[in-house]
């Protein structure tokens, strides 16, 4: 919790682009929206000439991440390591690379969680069930599309 009078250093869009600025804390609340937080990702990421390297380096970094939150979850749970603060590290680079996979296409992560949730809403509409989830066999297989 930042306590009252605090200066911080705020990151923020402006006409002039993404700035920084100085920013005295009252009862103010800061929130960054997904799409905020994809704009800012770009800033922090590489850029290619070659689009294919591109997006396989943001599945392949995606999949990478994803494997070490999966890594320190076996660390924590099967042999006693405490990993969760890199759990929850990884799974920040996870989003990450999300957003990248979102910029790529063109797509407002805010979106894609909106119409997740619609889509959850519909298949889950009193709440999880497993016969709910099951669907009736009708999983789409996008690897057979």
């Amino acid at each position: 919790m930042v306590k009252s009078g605090t200066l911080l250093m705020c990151w923020g869009f402006s006409p002039r682009g993404f700035e920084s600025r100085p920013l005295r804390i009252s009862n103010l609340i800061i929130i960054m929206n997904l799409k905020e937080y994809q704009k800012f990702c770009k800033l922090t990421a590489n850029t290619y000439e070659d689009k294919e390297k591109e997006i396989l380096t943001w599945g392949l970094g995606l999949i990478g991440e994803a494997g070490d939150a999966i890594g320190c979850i076996k660390k924590t749970y099967s042999q006693g390591e405490d990993q969760i603060s890199g759990i929850r590290e990884n799974l920040g680079d996870v989003m990450w690379y999300i957003a990248m996979i979102c910029n790529y296409y063109n797509w407002n992560m805010d979106d894609l969680t909106e119409e997740n949730i619609e889509k959850l809403k519909k298949r889950y509409p009193n709440g999880f069930k497993e016969e709910d989830a099951r669907r009736g066999g009708t999983r789409v297989d996008w690897m057979e599309k």
